[in-house]
């Protein structure tokens, strides 16, 4: 039977701070892999002028700062965070991750240094003006650091969201969430929230226009990702369905009625997986309809952190 209150139970550990939180690393994850992308692709030397890529400038690491502070004033102590940030142990999940984002971190104002350099430039001689040689050279060599640079970022960017996921499935005594397809399920849902997140801002705050060769670069993932997110969906419950009894356990308490069921099916699937492939099939391209489906997406994963957390939560081993 499930709880009377979906959010409070006597097994539940983590709330819905985590989710939050989870679902901002996999915004900037997935942001910040496209924006990779889009600018060997597409964008060359043009980067700068790109609304995308100035929208991932604020998503990819003000959704990692902001996901932090949330996590950080949760904590029962959140001026003793700064331990954790650089007092590391190789046998928590927790540490691995705070390492893997702060050199996820640096690695990002690098490039985005390098992308925005000439405007950094222009920055540094209207509000620092004089002679600053060491300030002129580092910013002259950040664009030669491309080659260097952007390969390692789109690792990191791909192990931040597969962490999201990994996180969850390292508590082994939540048989819903002990599962191996979570890192997987979490990074191919985080990829879509950055190209969903980048289009949203690059339109709305930026005036890039639908019909946009970088907006159609990131488009055209959508549908792609929503598909392999339903079959790892799939992949996700068949592993609980042919689990021993209390993954078993999990699945009906998950699935079997009551409210994160409903979240589940309403939220995750409904709203997340079949709106956007539903409105994708409609006639036009014009702007309406593609913030439509970037709401719908953005809505569906944070539903499915939301649910993955909470009934995840619901059965011990």
């Amino acid at each position: 039977m499930l709880p009377a209150d979906p959010f409070h139970f006597p097994s539940l550990v983590w709330d819905w701070p985590i989710a939050i939180y989870l679902f901002l690393l996999g915004i900037s994850a997935g942001s910040v892999t496209f924006a990779v992308l889009l600018k060997q692709k597409v964008l060359k030397a043009q980067a700068s002028q790109s609304g995308v890529l100035k929208a991932v400038a604020i998503l990819g690491p003000g959704s990692v700062i902001l996901g932090l502070l949330i996590l950080i004033f949760h904590l029962a102590r959140p001026w003793t965070f700064w331990k954790l940030m650089f007092h590391y142990q190789f046998d928590s999940v927790m540490s691995m991750g705070v390492m893997l984002f702060q050199v996820y971190m640096a690695v990002l104002f690098v490039w985005l240094g390098g992308v925005f350099a000439r405007e950094l430039t222009m920055l540094r001689a209207r509000f620092l003006p004089g002679k600053l040689v060491w300030v002129d050279t580092l910013l002259a060599a950040l664009p030669r650091l491309d080659k260097l640079v952007e390969p390692l970022l789109l690792l990191l960017a791909v192990l931040l969201g597969a962490y999201t996921g990994f996180l969850l499935s390292a508590l082994k005594s939540y048989p819903m969430l002990n599962n191996p397809v979570l890192p997987v399920l979490f990074l191919v849902s985080g990829l879509s929230s950055g190209v969903a997140s980048s289009i949203l801002l690059a339109v709305t705050a930026f005036k890039t226009p639908s019909d946009d060769p970088t907006v159609h670069f990131l488009h055209r993932f959508e549908t792609p990702l929503v598909l392999i997110e339903a079959l790892l969906l799939v992949c996700f419950f068949t592993g609980l369905w042919f689990g021993d009894g209390q993954k078993m356990v999990a699945l009906m308490s998950a699935l079997g009625g009551g409210f994160w069921s409903g979240v589940f099916w309403l939220g995750v699937v409904g709203i997340g997986l079949a709106a956007p492939l539903l409105l994708g099939r409609l006639p036009g391209h014009g702007r309406g309809k593609l913030l439509l489906v970037c709401c719908c997406s953005l809505t569906g994963i944070l539903l499915l952190r939301y649910f993955i957390l909470y009934a995840g939560q619901m059965t011990v081993a």
